[in-house]
């Protein structure tokens, strides 16, 4: 019974690819890792990737300041995103619910101080179908949430298709969630 339920599985690929540091990236869509040194990005801290749900092919990735197409050529409208290069978890993207070629590209600012206060969390809209296939920015450094920490995730809904993005607040034990709907 085991084996024939496997059969039905397919597998998602969208998290195959990863780029960060200094123009480093991992692939693992042919099972074993593949060490890649063609990004663009040079990134310290944190950094997000997807690649395509069916084939793992590359789609953008992002230090969470600016985003970079498959051909690690800057998207128009790419950046800044409102996030820092100094920020842990600086970014996070997530796939539409309803629009398949559309993806939501949260970021989050460094920890801010008097003289240089944090802009907080912010949200970017991405249309691959835009610039060639290639992707745009359409929406870019929307705030969401002003004075947040330099941490950010998300978490699928109980009901199987929407997303909690969650955000902490600066300074304080306040978790702030955020219901993506279609």
């Amino acid at each position: 019974l085991l084996l024939l339920a496997g059969g039905s599985l397919h597998a998602q690929k969208e998290y195959n690819v990863w780029y960060f540091g200094n123009g480093a990236g991992v692939d693992f869509n042919s099972g074993a890792p593949v060490v890649l040194t063609d990004g663009a990005m040079t990134q310290l801290e944190g950094c997000a990737s997807i690649a395509d749900h069916a084939s793992g092919a590359l789609l953008f990735y992002t230090n969470g300041v600016n985003v970079w197409d498959r051909r690690h050529v800057q998207m128009p409208n790419g950046g800044p995103l409102g996030g820092h290069w100094s920020s842990t978890q600086s970014a996070l993207i997530v796939q539409s619910i309803s629009d398949t070629s559309v993806y939501y590209l949260f970021t989050v600012d460094q920890e801010g101080n008097e003289s240089s206060p944090s802009r907080g969390a912010s949200y970017n809209v991405i249309d691959m179908r835009l610039n060639g296939g290639f992707g745009d920015v359409v929406q870019r450094a929307i705030p969401l949430q002003k004075d947040a920490e330099e941490k950010l995730t998300a978490v699928g809904h109980c009901n199987g298709r929407d997303y909690w993005i969650v955000v902490h607040s600066l300074g304080g034990n306040t978790f702030y969630s955020y219901l993506l709907t279609d």
